[in-house]
């Protein structure tokens, strides 16, 4: 009898996600986001970014992060390289190199067999030896949900360094992976996933956004980040607020899973769909002739291992695209721009 692993989790991916609305509660009660006096701490909590970033030298700085999750899929091969993926994708949003990691288990020794979680870890060596990097190390536990991830350590020289706050008007967005992953691991939870569209799935979680490394050597590539657990509208939410800009945004040119809808007539929505929509939506506007349902169920769709969200100034745009396109990356057409600060952050159209 297979093994599946979702069964054995009340949640999945970076659906996991304490919600941003929430998440900024926890925080704030600690003064976490505050500016930081730490000498040497080029980027820390206070600008919500992809990961930490501390100078190591006058050219070179280190950046560091966390991110592990409860299964998005039910085979532990394919969820060791999927977790894996998604965590090293935090050291490409800034511009840098992985070079080492430590993995981080949680195991329910008395549901899932150890066999089980040695097949996880194979699989996110398989996508740390497609990184060009090794697990160096790491801590486990015997857990109630089956929980993996990494931690993930990289170099950047600091002049490339791209950081989530940093966009500029004029900037337009890209969005180098669909959306929908949400929506078709909910389908497969629920046993409702065509054999194809689980292929299709799977390839896209355990792609790595590799790219990232080479875009941060672009001056005009200003700012960067993964789309992830909040979904395009609040990574997007948080580039803008960051940057103090808004960004309008072109539905129809948003990549989308080609058969995602598919599974939204189904009702297969993530219950962080609702949650992320919640947090973001007061500065959302969605223009006429808009399906409203639909956008509300894609744009803030819980992603896990998502695409970069790239803001570059028009003069770089083909550059750009040429070095997406040459690392097999299909999705490279502009989605919308970055304007100057509205009362909204986003207006879609």
């Amino acid at each position: 009898m297979s093994i599946k692993l979702t069964e054995h989790s009340k949640g999945g991916g970076c659906g996991c996600k304490i919600s941003p609305a929430i998440l900024s509660e926890i925080l704030a009660a600690h003064n976490v986001g505050a500016k930081t006096n730490v000498k040497n701490l080029l980027v820390g909590n206070d600008s919500r970014d992809d990961a930490a970033v501390y100078k190591l030298d006058e050219k070179t700085a280190m950046i560091s992060t966390t991110d592990f999750f409860m299964p998005i899929v039910d085979d532990a091969f394919s969820f060791g390289q999927i977790a894996a993926a998604n965590a090293i994708s935090d050291v490409y949003a800034m511009g840098g190199k992985p070079i080492f990691a430590l993995a981080v288990l949680g195991w329910p020794l008395a549901t899932l067999p150890a066999s089980e979680a040695a097949k996880v870890m194979e699989g996110a060596r398989k996508t740390c030896t497609d990184a060009g990097i090794v697990i160096a190390g790491g801590h486990s536990i015997d857990s109630q949900d089956p929980i993996f991830g990494l931690v993930v350590n990289g170099l950047v020289d600091i002049e490339n360094l791209k950081r989530n706050d940093t966009a500029k008007e004029g900037d337009l967005l890209i969005l180098t992976k669909p959306l929908g992953v949400g929506i078709m691991a909910t389908a497969q939870k629920r046993k409702v996933l065509a054999e194809e569209d689980l292929n299709f799935l799977v390839k896209q979680l355990t792609t790595i956004n590799k790219a990232g490394e080479a875009l941060g050597k672009i001056k005009e590539v200003h700012a960067m980040t993964d789309v992830t657990g909040f979904g395009l509208l609040g990574h997007l939410t948080e580039m803008m607020e960051g940057s103090n800009l808004s960004a309008s945004i072109e539905y129809n040119k948003i990549p989308i899973i080609p058969a995602v809808r598919n599974y939204i007539a189904q009702k297969t929505i993530p219950g962080a769909t609702a949650r992320n929509w919640s947090s973001i939506s007061a500065g959302v506007v969605l223009g006429a002739g808009i399906d409203e349902a639909e956008a509300k169920l894609l744009l803030p769709d819980p992603q896990t291992n998502g695409g970069l969200l790239i803001a570059v100034a028009p003069s770089a745009l083909k550059e750009v695209q040429t070095i997406l396109q040459e690392m097999g990356i299909e999705y490279t057409a502009s989605i919308g721009e970055c304007t100057a600060a509205k009362e909204k952050r986003i207006y879609i159209h």
